[in-house]
This record gives structure tokens, C-alpha cells and sequence, in this order.
């Protein structure tokens, strides 16, 4: 497999966003790997944090929609403009669904510049996909996720649901 992850979109806000991100991918990275080193279950325990941070933003952004169970709704509150630009996502909604193609992704830049194996990227990558799962548990959507970078696809596809 082989990873292709080029950005094409390069404005200052975006570039200090997609810092922040990769910074935090390096901490996920880095955590499992020393989890790992210790003996821990360590995708056990990444994928229960991530996936409990998620549900804490899922919260919130529930609140934000007002009591709206409009998925277009959840679009405008759960993806800013700056996070769209970030991971030059496209996206599709309808009442009853929220569709995100995502054409970059910091966080697998990161781990690749960290020398992180594909395999583990890829790993990584579902971990962090958690955070969207906890997201979406909370919002009573389900979540699917298609294709994704760190597996060499093109893109990141994820769909939430009601």
C-alpha cells in the first residue's frame, strides 16, 4: 500500500489548524506506542479515550443543533468552514443523511512524518475515527466509514446517518 495525502488548498488559517491537528495525531502516536511498549492494551484503551472524547463533542454539538434532528442541521454545527478547508472535505446532506469525502488529512501527514508503518497509520487512522463514532453516538446517527486515506484510497469517506 501507498499513502498519498497532498494538500491543495494553502491559506495561513489552515495551515495553523492542520498544525494544531498533526500535534495531536503525534500525541495518539505516540501514546499507543508507548502503551504498547508497557504492555498495555493499547488500542483498547486509545479507542475508549478517543471514542470518549468524541462522545464529550457529540454532546455539545447536540445542544448546538437546538433539538434539531435535521442532518443538515448537524452539518453547519458539527463541520466549521475552517474544518472543511483543513481536510478539503466535500460533503452531501439531506434531512436523514450527512455524506464527507475527505480529500486530505493532517493527522496521516503527521504519522508519516513520524515514520509510522502503513499498517500502523492505518490503524491509527480507525483509532482517531472513534472520536467521529462518539460524535455521532451521541447525536443518535449512525456511522459508516468507507474509504480512507491511510489505507491508500484517494479519500476519506464517512457517513453519518438517522
Amino acid at each position: 500500500m501507498s499513502i498519498v495525502n497532498d494538500a491543495k488548498i494553502n491559506e495561513e488559517k489552515v495551515s495553523i489548524n492542520r498544525a494544531a491537528i498533526e500535534h495531536r495525531a503525534l500525541w495518539l502516536g505516540f501514546l499507543f506506542d508507548e502503551m504498547e511498549k508497557a504492555g498495555a492494551d493499547a488500542e483498547s484503551i486509545c479507542r475508549r479515550a478517543v471514542r470518549r472524547c468524541g462522545r464529550f463533542h457529540g454532546e455539545l454539538h447536540k445542544a448546538n443543533c437546538g433539538g434539531s434532528e435535521d442532518c443538515r442541521v448537524f452539518k453547519e454545527v458539527f463541520l466549521t468552514e475552517l474544518g472543511l478547508k483543513t481536510f478539503e472535505m466535500e460533503t452531501v446532506q439531506t434531512e436523514k443523511e450527512l455524506n464527507v469525502t475527505f480529500h486530505y488529512c493532517p493527522l496521516v501527514s503527521a504519522w508519516k512524518k513520524a515514520g509510522f508503518s502503513d499498517e500502523r497509520i492505518a490503524l491509527l487512522c480507525d483509532i482517531a475515527m472513534e472520536g467521529d463514532r462518539g460524535i455521532a453516538d451521541k447525536n443518535d446517527m449512525k456511522f459508516e466509514l468507507g474509504d480512507t486515506i491511510a489505507k491508500g484510497c484517494a479519500t476519506c469517506r464517512i457517513k453519518m446517518s438517522r
